[in-house]
């Protein structure tokens, strides 16, 4: 069986622009989780969390990564907050290679700052937030298989470095 291929890390990482060019590559369905819920309530997520709150808006994210995950041949960009769910976690060690792409907080804040399609920096301080979050994240989302410093690297030479280890490692972990 052929794992899935997952990505985790902040929001504005770049998991959406990664994952559709490491899916093209491989073959592979490419799957958002973030827009697959959007699609389902015919709702964006800043609505969701506004009109129904974060904790539905968690559950929904949840029901909908396992149902993914338990599906092969995917490449599958988790919502920032999703690799927190342990439930999710273990369904991604279990089924999946999991990548974590990391980027500096100062490069997230300069990413993050025209968002508008945020909600958890909605009416905060932007730098404060983003480090608050990035900060209590960090841990969990060293538990993914590998970690990928994005920084300074180009999307195609991020692609390249996750398939030279994914192809390495699919068959093993």
């Amino acid at each position: 069986m052929t794992k899935n291929l997952v990505l985790t890390g902040m929001m504005g990482v770049g998991k959406s622009t990664i994952g559709k060019s490491l899916a093209r590559r491989l073959s592979y369905r490419f799957v958002d989780v973030d827009r697959k819920i959007e699609l389902i309530e015919g709702s964006s997520i800043n609505l969701i969390f506004k009109n129904k709150n974060e904790a539905y808006f968690r559950k929904l994210e949840k029901d909908v990564s396992i149902q993914e995950l338990k599906k092969t041949g995917a490449v599958i960009s988790l919502g920032g907050g999703a690799f927190i769910n342990s439930t999710i976690r273990r369904a991604v060690k279990s089924s999946s290679v999991s990548f974590w792409l990391d980027v500096s907080i100062l490069e997230l804040i300069k990413r993050l700052k025209k968002s508008k399609k945020r909600p958890l920096l909605y009416n905060k301080g932007l730098n404060e937030t983003v480090s608050k979050i990035y900060l209590k994240r960090k841990k969990t989302y060293s538990q993914a298989d590998f970690k990928i410093k994005c920084n300074y690297l180009k999307p195609n030479l991020i692609v390249d470095k996750i398939l030279k280890i994914y192809e390495k490692s699919r068959d093993k972990i």
